[in-house]
């Protein structure tokens, strides 16, 4: 067997939620989970998160390869965000509306105002980004996404709207590339029942609502509860990761992710 189930972990954050769908992991009784991390093998270069927002995330920002490297890091984090529930209101702020120098991104992050700096943007269900190291970015309450990024756990944050947790001004600030923009979803039918998504520096992310052969390496990301994977139902809340070669049968509908 090729296909290997990950175990879900639920994370506690403050801007998460105790109402999390059926089926996934939770804390104790009235403890907001922000996060399901899925426990990838050994060195992944991937990995693969749900997030269930409450309030918006902090304004943040994260390194790319070279500034991660710098630090003695292995690399940077690129994330891209498949949005599987939003609120009527929901948005995610992207980039800022204007370049501005660092000394002007300090200010405004000190004194809040780069709150309105960042482009909101509405989202809905379907909404597909891939948003790039050093991009200044933000999430919005009243959404449910899949996560995909570099296995890194670092995050600059800028400015987190008067809440009692540390920043990181010169660090972030160091990295925010103003100009960069995310990449909203693009329809690419690479082959029937196949789409690109992203192919980015960091990793590459299809959806398959076909048949196939998944070979090498690569995460599997159900969307909906249908077809199997090794003989295995493939279920929504669940991650599989790939080594080698295997075959998806039935009506699935899945998000593939592969290291670039």
């Amino acid at each position: 067997m090729t296909a290997t189930r990950l175990r879900a972990v639920p994370v506690e954050r403050v801007w998460g939620r105790t109402d999390l769908p059926a089926g996934f992991p939770r804390l104790e009784a009235g403890v907001p989970v922000g996060e399901i991390w899925f426990e990838p093998p050994a060195d992944a270069a991937l990995l693969v998160k749900y997030l269930f927002t409450a309030e918006r995330l902090s304004i943040q920002v994260h390194p790319d390869d070279e500034a991660a490297k710098a630090r003695g890091l292995p690399h940077g984090k690129d994330e891209a965000w498949y949005v599987i529930d939003a609120g009527p209101d929901a948005v995610i702020g992207l980039c800022l509306t204007r370049d501005v120098s660092p000394e002007e991104l300090r200010a405004a992050a000190l004194d809040g105002s780069i709150e309105s700096l960042l482009d909101w943007q509405p989202v809905r269900k379907g909404d597909f980004f891939y948003a790039p190291a050093g991009l200044v970015h933000a999430i919005g309450g009243g959404i449910a996404l899949i996560e995909i990024q570099q296995n890194l756990d670092l995050t600059y944050r800028l400015y987190d709207y008067g809440r009692p947790r540390e920043l990181h001004l010169d660090e972030g600030i160091a990295v925010a590339k103003p100009r960069t923009w995310s990449t909203r979803k693009r329809q690419e039918m690479i082959a029937p029942g196949r789409e690109s998504l992203a192919k980015g520096n960091a990793f590459a992310l299809e959806r398959w609502t076909a048949p196939g052969t998944v070979d090498g390496n690569a995460l599997i990301v159900p969307l909906a509860s249908a077809g199997n994977i090794d003989g295995y139902p493939l279920a929504t809340g669940s991650v599989w990761s790939v080594d080698g070669s295997t075959r998806i049968e039935g009506d699935a509908d899945v998000l593939i992710a592969r290291p670039a």
